[in-house]
């Protein structure tokens, strides 16, 4: 693995120690490497209401867009789950918008690492050219 995904993975467990998951105990935390080298981090903040619940990937990408970053070349995602924790199809949905088909990094309650990329998990996505296609029929 490169050497700037095993840090990207270290700061994405690191982020994990801050998930806030009273409801779920399922603790997950992220990591987005930006083009520039600059890690953002984030992770799951539970709300006793799921649905405004927010997830780790997501938080760690608002943080970096809020902050002018809008470039990344991969995002690792950690949880004590023995398997692979894709991410929520928001998540996948959010990530392909914001970051395009960068690299996502699964890790697993092991430290395995399996690598895809965000059109693997996220294949007919819906974007820009979709509105660009509905906004010329409308004119």
């Amino acid at each position: 693995m490169r050497p700037e995904y095993e840090k990207l993975v270290k700061d994405a467990l690191a982020a994990k120690k801050r998930a806030y998951a009273p409801y779920s105990r399922f603790r997950v935390g992220a990591a987005l490497l930006a083009s520039n080298g600059k890690i953002y981090k984030g992770c799951n903040v539970e709300i006793s209401t799921y649905a405004l619940t927010i997830c780790a990937e997501r938080t760690a990408i608002f943080k970096a867009i809020s902050e002018g970053d809008h470039h990344f070349k991969a995002i690792a995602v950690v949880s004590d789950d023995p398997g692979y924790t894709p991410p929520c199809g928001a998540c996948r949905q959010v990530l392909m918008d914001l970051a395009g088909n960068i690299d996502f990094l699964m890790v697993n309650g092991k430290g395995k690492v399996k690598v895809l990329k965000m059109r693997e998990l996220l294949p007919h996505a819906f974007g820009q050219k979709n509105l660009e296609r509905t906004r010329k029929k409308s004119r």
